[in-house]
């Protein structure tokens, strides 16, 4: 319950100013003039007491034998008038236009909102859903914290087979499951196969002392999985290093190179698991490795089990490094945790639900992947925009969020840009890039002390690499501008 003698939160101070704002623009011109309406009913009696007058004397005329009833003239009922006269809307003068219609930009959507007061300051095709990019990953890092909670961890388990010396290998989504014994993957703190390992050759020599493990039985079934693959994506970001397939089971995010950021990925990350996951057990067993096949578990006796670092970490990881198998896998689990099935089809519902409980409003959205790689997703940039305002300064869960934007000049994807800007260490943002869109959406600390939010999609057939250069521009404009910032 809230105390009714707190503190209005940012959210909460924005909402009273929306209602405000919303009251004064419904003010009538009489409302805004109160001597217009003053003027106006003294005019209208005295019209109203001549009319009168000039009747009485034809009805009742020198001569005339026809007396006609007196006029009763009603006394005008006085109406309320405010006391003061509301202020004069501002007026801004800080403009960008020029900079906006940069050719750089190609088709610019935009949007910038005063985080205090919700008022949009700037738009361009502002209610137009557009193509997000990787921008898109605040909403799945947004849906995962909240559903799943920082703390979740997602757990690879390893149950016994039908028959002693068969084990099943059961995956649930964690990518950065590592099938490195030494040093760090890109995934820093993530579980180990070697780990996984040694716990299972300990249990099932417990269990069936002698027995060797000669079967290994891979489970990939925690969501389809031949749904592994949006048809919109490129084939190529499979060769480029960009993007793995989404499976259940998968190390080091498939990756040839697990300690390389963009390495390339296979065509069957299931089947990699399972063949590091077999080699792990021969070296912890001192055995030769157990023959693979696909399949699922049916006992309920653990062997063992290890789990991913916290979710907040994950999100954390996923934003910093724009990782798409990350952000793929954690939309699949808030699916299923969500009581979807855990495709790729139902995130068009699953997340715009999960954003809607945080207090974002969306009015028309196209969710297509957890990544933003697909062209096929559209946010509106004014929604995306609010929301931010909300990662900026709502729920508590979301500072994992909001902490781990990138912040220009210094960190993560903008540690090379806004270099020699105004701006830098005043803008924290999310970058995205796909081969029709560029796009960047964060929060400003302008130059005049005032929170701005704001959410830029580029958008052309083949966006030129100049493109980033005035974005960041266009962004530093917004900075300089702060609450003076004009829309036109």
């Amino acid at each position: 319950m809230t105390d009714p003698n707190s503190p209005l939160t940012r959210r909460a101070a924005r909402e009273v100013g929306r209602a405000s704002a919303g009251r004064s623009s419904g003010t009538s011109v009489f409302a805004r003039h109160p001597r217009i309406l003053l003027g106006s009913a003294l005019g209208l009696a005295f019209v109203l007491l001549g009319t009168g007058a000039v009747v009485a004397g034809v009805l009742t005329g020198a001569g005339s034998t026809v007396a006609g009833p007196a006029p009763v003239v009603e006394e005008p009922v006085p109406r309320a008038v405010p006391e003061t006269e509301p202020a004069p809307a501002r007026l801004r003068t800080c403009s960008i236009k020029g900079i906006a219609s940069d050719p750089r930009l190609a088709k610019l959507y935009a949007s910038v909102v005063n985080d205090e007061t919700g008022e949009v300051l700037f738009e361009r095709r502002g209610d137009v859903p557009a193509r997000t990019a990787s921008v898109l990953k605040i909403f799945t890092g947004s849906a995962a914290v909240s559903v799943l909670g920082s703390d979740y961890e997602i757990a690879t388990t390893v149950y016994a087979g039908s028959a002693p010396g068969s084990v099943v290998l059961v995956g649930r989504g964690d990518t950065t499951l590592s099938r490195l014994t030494t040093g760090e993957s890109v995934y820093k703190g993530a579980p180990r196969l070697s780990t996984l390992a040694a716990q299972v050759v300990a249990a099932h020599s417990a269990k069936y002392p002698g027995v060797p493990i000669t079967e290994l039985v891979v489970d990939a079934s925690y969501w389809n999985p031949k749904d592994n693959w949006e048809p919109s994506w490129d084939d190529s970001d499979l060769t480029n290093g960009y993007q793995a397939k989404v499976t259940a089971l998968q190390v080091d995010g498939d990756r040839d190179d697990a300690t390389v950021q963009n390495s390339r990925r296979s065509t069957d990350p299931v089947a990699r698991a399972g063949t590091a996951f077999a080699s792990a057990l021969a070296r912890a067993a001192g055995t030769v490795a157990p023959t693979v096949r696909s399949g699922s578990a049916t006992s309920t006796t653990k062997l063992g089990e290890v789990k991913s670092q916290p979710v907040s970490k994950l999100v954390k990881q996923m934003l910093a490094k724009s990782d798409g198998a990350l952000a793929e896998n954690l939309a699949r689990i808030v699916s299923l945790e969500m009581g979807f099935d855990g495709s790729s089809a139902s995130l068009q519902t699953a997340i715009p639900q999960a954003i809607t409980a945080l207090g974002g409003e969306l009015d028309d959205v196209t969710i297509i992947d957890g990544s933003g790689l697909s062209k096929k997703n559209a946010i509106a940039p004014t929604d995306m925009a609010r929301f931010i305002g909300i990662v900026n300064s709502g729920p508590a869960e979301l500072d994992v969020v909001y902490k781990a934007l990138a912040v220009a000049g210094e960190s993560g994807g903008l540690t090379e840009r806004f270099v020699n800007s105004n701006a830098k260490g005043h803008v924290r943002a999310k970058v995205g890039r796909i081969v029709t869109a560029v796009t960047l959406a964060g929060v400003i600390d302008a130059k005049d002390g005032t929170t701005l939010t704001f959410a830029f999609y580029t958008v052309n057939g083949a966006v030129a690499d100049t493109t980033k250069a005035a974005i960041d521009e266009l962004t530093a404009a917004v900075y300089t501008c702060g609450d003076d910032l004009a829309n036109h």
